[in-house]
């Protein structure tokens, strides 16, 4: 998986590119790291728009971030989800927890 982090007028956006499944967990780690420490952010975008798949690990992952996001007093979206991924995340539940678009 690849991941870039971009700031922008006060919003991380974390782009995820492949798979997202254990092996991404490092590099997903750092990326949220970055998104979580930026000064000016007050929200992380999370786009799965090119992620082809995602398992039970990378929603666990995606959990971590919220917890970390909230002791920051940041809010998190998942954006341009679709396909299998929002199929996953709405089974889910994940709806409940984050923003989905």
């Amino acid at each position: 998986m690849r991941t870039t982090v971009m700031n922008a007028d006060g919003c991380s956006v974390i782009r995820l590119q492949g798979r997202f499944d254990f092996s991404s967990h490092r590099d997903f780690r750092e990326a949220t790291e970055k998104a979580i420490t930026a000064e000016d952010c007050r929200t992380i975008s999370v786009d799965l728009g090119d992620v082809d798949y995602l398992d039970s690990s990378a929603l666990g992952m995606l959990l971590m971030l919220r917890d970390k996001a909230q002791a920051a007093s940041k809010s998190v979206s998942l954006d341009r989800c679709r396909g299998a991924v929002r199929q996953v995340l709405d089974i889910a539940n994940f709806g409940k927890l984050f923003a989905i678009s």
